[in-house]
C-alpha cells in the first residue's frame, strides 16, 4: 500500500506529516516532482525527479500507481485518472476524492478555468488551516491502518 505524492504543489506541512507517517509505519512514500524534493534519509522515503513540463509528474504517478495505493494531490484531473485505476485519493486539505465526487470537482475546475480565461479574478484557495492539516492526518492514519480502501 504505497503512498504517491504529487510533490510539485504539496505544502511543506503536509510533506512533513507524510515523512513522519512513513518513518513510523514503514510504508514506502514516493514524492514525484519536476524539482528536487528535500527529504530526510530513510528506507521508506523515495523521490522521483521528472523532467519539467506540463503534467510530467502527473503522468509518472499515473504510470506507476496501482489499485489500493494512496495518492496525495490537489490536481483534480490527476485524481480522476488514478481513481479510475483503483487508487485512493486525498487532497492536502484532507478531502477524500472518489468516483462519486471527482466528476463534480472536475466540472467545477473546468468552470473556474473558463471564468479565469474570460478575465474574471477568482482568487486562490485560502491558506491551509489547522483543521485542514488535522483532516489530512486523520485520512492518512485511516489509510495506513487499513480502514480506508
Amino acid at each position: 500500500m504505497p503512498v504517491w505524492v504529487d510533490a510539485d504543489a504539496c505544502p511543506k506541512v503536509v510533506r512533513d506529516i507524510l515523512v513522519k507517517a512513513a518513518q513510523r509505519t514503514a510504508v514506502v512514500t514516493t514524492f514525484v516532482a519536476n524539482q528536487r524534493v528535500p527529504l530526510p534519509p530513510g528506507p521508506y522515503l523515495k523521490s522521483i525527479q521528472v523532467s519539467s513540463g506540463f503534467d510530467v509528474a502527473d503522468d509518472e504517478i499515473v504510470l506507476r500507481v496501482v489499485s489500493g495505493d494512496l495518492v496525495v494531490t490537489q490536481d483534480i484531473p490527476l485524481a480522476a485518472e488514478v481513481i479510475e485505476k483503483g487508487a485512493v485519493v486525498v487532497t492536502p486539505r484532507g478531502e477524500l476524492l472518489d468516483r462519486s465526487n471527482v466528476r463534480g470537482r472536475l466540472n467545477i475546475r473546468d468552470f473556474m478555468d473558463t471564468m479565469r480565461a474570460s478575465g474574471v479574478q477568482t482568487g486562490g484557495p485560502p491558506p491551509l488551516s489547522q483543521t485542514d492539516r488535522q483532516a489530512f492526518a486523520n485520512i492518512l492514519d485511516r489509510y495506513l491502518a487499513g480502514s480506508l480502501k
